[in-house]
């Protein structure tokens, strides 16, 4: 008996693209002869996105509002299993990643993977941005360290799971793409990547404002990943910074004693040095009661 398979789309006013979108996917999964359905998860589009997919024969579940990509794909989760589903192929709408590599991942999935992703630089990206690329790799050299396993690209919107893997709940609300890579080799999953083809987006992006929104919204969501996955590590370095301050002062002071028999008229120096030293215990502290609790 064949695997019941989901292409789980999400969309957010993708009207130009959605239906080539989910064309391709049709003609691509009907070669192949595989069971399977398009599922779309509208995040409160205003244009006519669910219309043009409903048109197209793809199953349609709407948010009343737009919650976000993490929102939706918890959404897209939660269908794929009440509906038993076997295999699960997680797909963007903006048409940037090709339908005729589906069936390659689903492949690699049959061979004894719960996770595969589908990597856009161990195949050809087509056009991407300095700041975007730095950006994804940074994220993904973040996500190998805390996974101790080397992903390639931990940001991709192109991957294939199992239902149980779709059982992992996603608790980010920035990370989802790496919190499930995550969550999944923590869960003992095993995880494999395929090269894909990436092609230029044909309109703006609807996530990113500007380059320098997304360097900031890059920074904050690494520095959110090592707090909530390495607390130890990223509150070390905070805690050992603020202590190494204090230290410092500390031996400063200690010199001018030593050389000058006194430290009056620094004891207001004295006092933060002090003060460095004390955060920074309490912040490493912190650090491993919250390693502990993970």
């Amino acid at each position: 008996m064949q695997p019941r398979i989901v292409v789980t789309i999400p969309a957010y006013n993708e009207e130009k693209t959605i239906g080539q979108v989910v064309t391709s996917i049709k003609e691509v999964m009907n070669k192949h002869r595989h069971n399977y359905r398009i599922l779309i998860v509208d995040d409160g589009s205003t244009d006519k996105t669910v219309a043009i997919a409903r048109k197209l024969g793809a199953m349609v579940h709407s948010h009343p509002k737009n919650y976000g990509l993490a929102e939706t794909f918890n959404t897209e989760l939660d269908i794929a299993v009440q509906e038993g589903f076997d295999i699960i192929v997680h797909f963007d709408a903006d048409g940037q990643y090709l339908a005729k590599d589906i069936p390659r991942l689903i492949e690699v999935f049959k061979q004894g993977n719960d996770l595969v992703l589908g990597s856009r630089f161990k195949g050809k990206i087509e056009k991407m941005s300095l700041l975007k690329r730095m950006g994804n790799k940074a994220f993904s050299r973040v996500v190998s360290n805390i996974c101790g396993l080397k992903i390639s690209d931990a940001q991709t919107g192109f991957r294939v799971f199992s239902k149980e893997v779709a059982r992992i709940r996603v608790a980010s609300s920035y990370t989802y793409t790496q919190e499930q890579i995550i969550r999944a080799v923590k869960a003992k999953f095993k995880i494999a990547e395929v090269p894909v083809y990436f092609a230029r987006r044909k309109d703006k992006s609807r996530l990113m404002r500007n380059p320098f929104h997304f360097a900031a919204s890059a920074g904050v969501n690494l520095l959110r990943t090592y707090r909530d996955y390495q607390p130890l590590k990223f509150f070390g370095w905070i805690g050992g910074i603020s202590f190494s301050v204090g230290f410092i002062v500390g031996l400063v002071l200690l010199y001018f004693y030593i050389t000058t028999g006194t430290i009056l008229g620094r004891i207001p120096t004295a006092i933060l040095s002090v003060m460095f030293i004390l955060v920074g215990m309490q912040i490493i502290l912190f650090g491993f009661l919250a390693d502990m609790k993970r």
